[in-house]
């Protein structure tokens, strides 16, 4: 991957992409840095489901505080040919996103899982899911993604299979828990139309539409991680069957970069789908300012 062939033609371009993947750093930093602030300080979210968006708003927050650094770093000593540290900053920016990528998408089919446990479970969810479990799936989730990340010291093959396995289970657990969730749902909206059942009192309906925006905010996180990595996905298989040409490494920074992009928009989704996640991060703002203009 350090090569000054790859990059033969390209520097105005990595010099834009550097920029570019400099700035999304901040923002994914400062943005899920609130994301944070804001959970911490929300107590209306089941504790379990929120601890599965800390998780992942974690991940977020390491893409930009290290990944893309990494990144930009690798791809400027390429540019510069500092071909002495350029191996180094290779294989750290590897390792780097290919684990905070593995925690994303386990997290993001964990969630899944636990929407549809919460729809099947009913009041028992809370017994079932209970925080001690869930911060046990969450400290697997990252030894495991660590673990078979590190992998590539030892034989890299056993790190790309893990990924070439993982990622379609990601997707397979994920699709299902989905459908059945809206099987379930629809099957629910049928009995009560087609036997005039009794409409359930205020606070179940209170209960089913909170759960049917928090399974919204799920689905629009999922369907925008798939978004943002599947053109990289497709340049990977590219690469497999072509090899690595000038073209395959041009595009591939550019899917690169476009993963990186995922991690500043997750928060956005948070606020947007998220009205106590929006006032909480709106409140810590202006505590912020406050406290800056005041000092």
């Amino acid at each position: 991957m350090c090569s000054a062939e790859l990059t033969a033609g390209l520097h105005g371009q990595m010099i834009f992409i550097s920029v570019l993947n400099t700035i999304l750093s901040v923002t994914a930093f400062l943005g899920n840095a609130l994301i944070l602030i804001a959970l911490h300080k929300e107590s209306s979210l089941h504790p379990p489901s929120k601890l599965l968006l800390r998780s992942l708003a974690t991940t977020d927050l390491c893409v930009g505080l290290f990944a893309e650094p990494l990144s930009v770093g690798y791809w400027m000593s390429e540019m510069n040919e500092h071909w002495n540290i350029c191996p180094h900053l290779s294989t750290a920016s590897f390792l780097a996103g290919y684990i905070l990528c593995g925690v994303s998408g386990a997290t993001l089919t964990e969630l899944s899982v636990d929407r549809l446990l919460a729809l099947m479970l009913g009041l028992r969810h809370r017994q079932v899911v209970t925080l001690k479990r869930t911060y046990l799936v969450v400290i697997t989730t990252w030894v495991i993604s660590a673990a078979f990340s590190g992998m590539v010291f030892w034989n890299h093959l056993i790190t790309i299979w893990y990924g070439t396995i993982a990622i379609p289970l990601f997707l397979t657990i994920s699709i299902f828990s989905y459908t059945k969730i809206f099987l379930i749902l629809r099957q629910h909206n049928t009995q009560i139309h087609s036997h005039n059942v009794q409409q359930p009192n205020q606070t179940n309906q209170l209960n089913l539409a909170r759960y049917k925006k928090a399974l919204s905010t799920v689905i629009w996180l999922q369907m925008t991680l798939v978004a943002c990595y599947l053109p990289h996905g497709l340049v990977t298989a590219l690469r497999a069957n072509m090899g690595l040409s000038v073209s395959v490494y041009h595009a591939r920074i550019y899917t690169v970069t476009l993963i990186f992009l995922n991690s500043s928009l997750n928060p956005i989704l948070y606020c947007y789908k998220l009205d106590e996640v929006r006032q909480a991060v709106k409140d810590t703002i202006r505590q912020v300012l406050c406290h800056c203009f005041t000092s």
